[in-house]
C-alpha cells in the first residue's frame, strides 16, 4: 500500500530503487530548479527550463528539448509536499489545482524516499485512470527514461561530493 492508496498493477507504473545517495541530496535534486535542470531528463534530452512553487497547489514545470530542438513543455500540480520524504504531483491539473488540458498523458506521480543504510530508498510511482493510459506511459519509455533520469541524479550526487 501507497501512502495515496494500493498498488494497482494494471494502471500503474512502479520504480523502486536503493540509490548510494543521501535523502536529503535527493530530496534537493527534486525541488531545487538548478539542480533539476541538470539531471531530470534522460539524455540526449535536456531540460533547459524548471519552475517550481513547492507547495500543495504550486507549480512543477519543466521544459525538455530533443537532440533536434523540439521542446516539450511539461506543467502540473503538487498536490503533497512531506520535507524530505514525499511529493505527490499530477499533470491534470494546473496550479492552483486548475484542471489542465493534458494532450499527451495525464498521471499523478508520487515520490517517496527512506533513508537506508547506505543511502535513499527511492519509489517513483505513476498512477493512472486506466490501464491504456499506463501501457502508453509504459511503451513511451517509463522505466527506462525514469531509470537512466535517476542514474543522472547519483552521477551528480557523486560530482557534487567532490
Amino acid at each position: 500500500m501507497t501512502a495515496t492508496g494500493e498498488f494497482d498493477p494494471a494502471r500503474d507504473l512502479l520504480l523502486e530503487r536503493v540509490v548510494p545517495v543521501p535523502r536529503a541530496f535527493v530530496w534537493a535534486a527534486w525541488t531545487q530548479p538548478d539542480l533539476v535542470v541538470q539531471w531530470f531528463t534522460p539524455a540526449p534530452y535536456t531540460t533547459v527550463d524548471c519552475e517550481i512553487d513547492l507547495r500543495p497547489g504550486g507549480l512543477f514545470r519543466t521544459v525538455m528539448r530533443s537532440p533536434e530542438g523540439e521542446r516539450f513543455d511539461n506543467a502540473g500540480c503538487y498536490l503533497e509536499v512531506v520535507e524530505p520524504e514525499r511529493l505527490v504531483w499530477t499533470s491534470a491539473l494546473g496550479p492552483g489545482y486548475r484542471p489542465a488540458a493534458v494532450e499527451e498523458l495525464a498521471f499523478t506521480a508520487v515520490l517517496s524516499l527512506s533513508e537506508v543504510d547506505g543511502g535513499t530508498k527511492y519509489s517513483a510511482l505513476a498512477r493512472h485512470g486506466d490501464p491504456e493510459t499506463a501501457q502508453r506511459h509504459e511503451e513511451m519509455g517509463f522505466h527506462v527514461g525514469w531509470g537512466a533520469a535517476l542514474d543522472q541524479l547519483v552521477a551528480l550526487a557523486g560530482r557534487s561530493q567532490q
